[in-house]
């Protein structure tokens, strides 16, 4: 059997407003993973497998847009080559779908992995090549998707990411400091599309304003670099407060996300923001480890659904 896995993501900054050609840092959740499985059957067709979903269906019946089917066909067309019978491939995560969390990016990036693993050209699967192969997977499913999701998922390093074509310049950050996370699930799915389309349709009706907001989040992401390498953890907390009340602005927060917002600021977090697309999902706060508790204690009173804890750097 074949195993491959890929971490979950979190934006520190940015969000949206990479879309528009301003910057984003993002960085992996390494304990929350999908996992790709292949195991040779031999038989003429390929079994694909949720668990998760108790989905289970053949590759030569799915609709195209079916997400592993989407996967396999985006490599059969790289390597020039049939991916079409002979296996199932099984996939399992523990990272929560719709919450901003890049759930759909991991499923493609350890499918990717596996599949080259399965192909014999592991190593000639770059990381590079993964994220681009996976960023065409999510073209299918979010309609204008920024591309940092399956960056940050398949270079496993924080980045600081700027979409530009035809491709993103990417840095790879290393904190100063490593900083502690928590994070809040409202329980509330938020289809990313849906989200983004929104935002775009109100753009298109009001550029002039919704340019300002993406170039404040910009402006934010950039200090939020420097104050991540020098290890400035205050400055990391004020520009997330910051990021968060322009994405308020935005109109993709929700009550939920802003009442755990507060929660954590209240429990003594150093900052705290929505992270993803927003209007449901979940939501981040920087801690220490003498602030943790009291900031998970206020975050569960809110109704927060699930609390995770992060390290980044």
């Amino acid at each position: 059997m074949i195993a491959a896995t890929a971490p979950g993501k979190i934006i520190l900054f940015g969000e949206h407003a990479v879309v528009y050609g301003r910057p984003a840092l993002a960085a992996p959740i390494h304990h929350l993973r999908a996992r790709a499985t292949i195991e040779e059957t031999g038989a003429p067709d390929v079994t694909l497998t949720a668990p998760d979903l108790n989905r289970t269906a053949l590759l030569s019946n799915v609709n195209p847009h079916n997400p592993l089917a989407a996967i396999v066909r985006a490599v059969e067309k790289h390597c020039h080559c049939s991916l079409s019978d002979g296996y199932t491939l099984s996939v399992t995560s523990a990272i929560p779908i719709a919450s901003g969390l890049g759930s759909g990016a991991a499923i493609s990036v350890a499918v990717i992995r596996a599949l080259a693993v399965y192909m014999g050209q592991g190593e000639a699967f770059t990381r590079e090549l993964v994220s681009a192969l996976a960023y065409e997977v999510e073209r299918l499913h979010h309609g204008t998707p920024s591309g940092v999701d399956n960056t940050v998922i398949a270079f496993e390093q924080p980045v600081y990411f700027v979409r530009h074509d035809p491709q993103p310049a990417i840095e790879l950050l290393t904190p100063g400091r490593p900083l502690r996370l928590l994070i809040g699930d409202t329980g509330v799915r938020s289809a990313t599309k849906d989200v983004v389309g929104d935002v775009r349709r109100q753009w298109a009706a009001d550029s002039r304003h919704f340019d300002s907001i993406f170039d404040a989040c910009g402006r934010i992401a950039e200090a939020g670099r420097s104050a991540l390498v020098a290890g400035d953890l205050a400055a990391v907390g004020t520009l997330m407060n910051d990021n968060h009340d322009w994405l308020v602005r935005m109109t993709v927060s929700s009550a939920p996300l802003d009442k755990l917002v507060a929660a954590a600021r209240d429990g003594g977090a150093l900052g705290a923001k929505l992270s993803g697309a927003g209007r449901g999902g979940n939501m981040i706060a920087l801690v220490t480890g003498e602030t943790e508790a009291a900031v998970a204690e206020r975050l569960a009173a809110a109704g927060a659904v699930r609390i995770y804890k992060s390290d980044v750097g």
